[in-house]
């Protein structure tokens, strides 16, 4: 089975940073936005030369999911979303990710007059395609560049059928000029 996910072409990217932006506002949940508590579920990563979004790549055999002591991280809707009830917190996705996509954050969820105290949630984050969002990832629709985009399972089985006519095309030729 193979999820949806997004790419980003790196050509288009300006840095910006609009889609962390949409990403945060997308997740709120009623948190007290302060400085603290932004936390996108990709980055923007500036390097010398080039400027791109890292972000999950929902992997079929997602490593963070395999890895999760606790099965926090599941397959739901086409994409690898966190059951933040069952996180502990413990990185372990964090470190198994190849990519770089998960962190695990503690959120201030402002003072609780019933416990007379701060209140902190502790959770892992990652890319999870918006799936609350009916209109799909709200960094797609965003990026004012159209760096984004969101690849379905039957646009990468398009993809690869016209990579083997090509090649198919190419070796045809190479044959004919021998």
């Amino acid at each position: 089975m193979t999820n949806r996910f997004i790419i980003a072409d790196a050509n288009k990217c300006i840095g910006c940073k609009t889609c962390e932006i949409a990403c945060v506002m997308s997740h709120a949940n009623d948190i007290n936005m302060t400085s603290d508590n932004f936390n996108p579920r990709l980055r923007v990563i500036k390097g010398m030369n080039v400027t791109v979004p890292v972000m999950c790549r929902q992997c079929d055999n997602a490593p963070c999911a395999n890895a999760c002591p606790t099965d926090a991280i599941i397959r739901k809707n086409n994409s690898i979303q966190v059951i933040q009830e069952r996180c502990i917190g413990c990185k372990t996705c964090v470190i198994a990710c190849p990519f770089g996509a998960m962190s695990v954050v503690t959120q201030n969820l402002g003072f609780d007059q019933a416990r007379g105290s701060e209140q902190y949630q502790t959770q892992a984050l990652k890319c999870d395609l918006c799936a609350e969002n009916p209109n799909g990832p709200a960094c797609v629709s965003v990026c004012p560049t159209k760096t984004l985009t969101l690849v379905e399972p039957r646009a990468v089985d398009k993809m690869i059928q016209e990579k083997q006519r090509r090649t198919a095309l190419e070796e045809m030729n190479i044959f004919i000029q021998l």
